[in-house]
């Protein structure tokens, strides 16, 4: 058996019709219950039921003095914090590098004012030391982790390296002073699991210190020449494969000018040699000097 819609049901789904196809937007007046009486000639209840279900769904909401008009369903974005002004910073910069990154810049990623920031960062300078502690905190440093030096020591680098790949604009940042680096909770946890690599060798404790800069930082100076090609190629749109191709003349010109002949002749057929490359070589090299010092020729 057919049973016809309630009348307040009818006036309710056109309305949400008029609502979702845009004719009626987000704080436009709806028709009152004395128009709606009008064009349904429904009894004034019945007008009323349909605009009291309309708020019940969340489609319409009642205004003191204005009446009732359409409700803004679009989903609120999650208020800023500063973990998320931070992680936003991390992929600006990522994607554009650090040249790229301003507070205007970031404000306007966020879709606020460049004002709202500094009610989470006091500046720049803290932004920075806030990416670069969040960006070196991904670094994988398993607990209690491998016991013998060596292998530890090797962890720790690697887990450098592939933060500053990840992140090519950390590097500069922590290596502005090796000597005092920002102080970063991240950097502490890796300067104290990688000492406690060298605990019974017999080290004095500033050697030990010594020995644990001395590594930190070659991995961080590599990883400084890849930050400084990225940027470039960031602010160029030139890849660093395009530069040395313009270059090959030049260099092909200079190195056959009997100047310099050992260079020449080592380079003669040598592939283009990369980072990571270059990096498994001068870690392992890092790593003999080490059992060196410690007596394990």
């Amino acid at each position: 058996m057919f049973v016809a819609e309630a009348p307040y049901l009818r006036i309710a789904a056109d309305l949400r019709r008029r609502i979702t196809a845009g004719e009626l937007r987000p704080g436009d007046r709806v028709p009152s219950t004395r128009a709606l009486v009008r064009e349904w000639g429904v009894a004034m209840a019945t007008a009323a039921k349909a605009l009291s279900a309309l708020g019940e769904q969340g489609w319409v909401r009642a205004v003191p003095g204005s009446g009732t008009v359409v409700a803004d369903r679009t989903p609120s974005k999650p208020p800023l914090g500063r973990d998320s002004l931070v992680r936003a910073a991390i992929a600006l910069a990522d994607a554009d590098g650090l040249a790229a990154l301003s507070m205007r810049r970031l404000a306007a990623e966020l879709g606020v004012g460049p004002m709202a920031l500094y009610r989470h960062v006091p500046d720049k300078e803290e932004l920075l030391r806030l990416m670069a502690d969040v960006a070196l905190g991904e670094a994988e440093l398993p607990e209690p982790g491998p016991a013998p030096w060596r292998p530890r020591l090797e962890l720790a680098a690697r887990a450098q390296w592939r933060a500053y790949r990840r992140h090519p604009w950390l590097a500069p940042i922590l290596l502005n002073s090796l000597v005092r680096p920002p102080v970063l909770a991240a950097g502490l946890r890796l300067v104290d699991w990688s000492l406690r690599a060298l605990a019974g060798t017999g080290l004095k404790r500033r050697v030990k210190l010594q020995v644990v800069m001395t590594l930190n930082g070659w991995v961080g100076g590599l990883a400084v020449s890849n930050a400084f090609e990225v940027q470039a190629e960031q602010d160029t749109g030139i890849t660093g494969d395009q530069r040395l191709a313009a270059d090959m003349a030049l260099l092909a010109r200079l190195l056959g000018s009997g100047r310099y002949p050992v260079l020449a002749e080592v380079m003669t057929g040598l592939e283009d040699v990369d980072l990571d490359e270059a990096f498994e070589f001068g870690l392992r090299r890092q790593l003999d000097g080490i059992a060196v010092l410690l007596g394990e020729h």
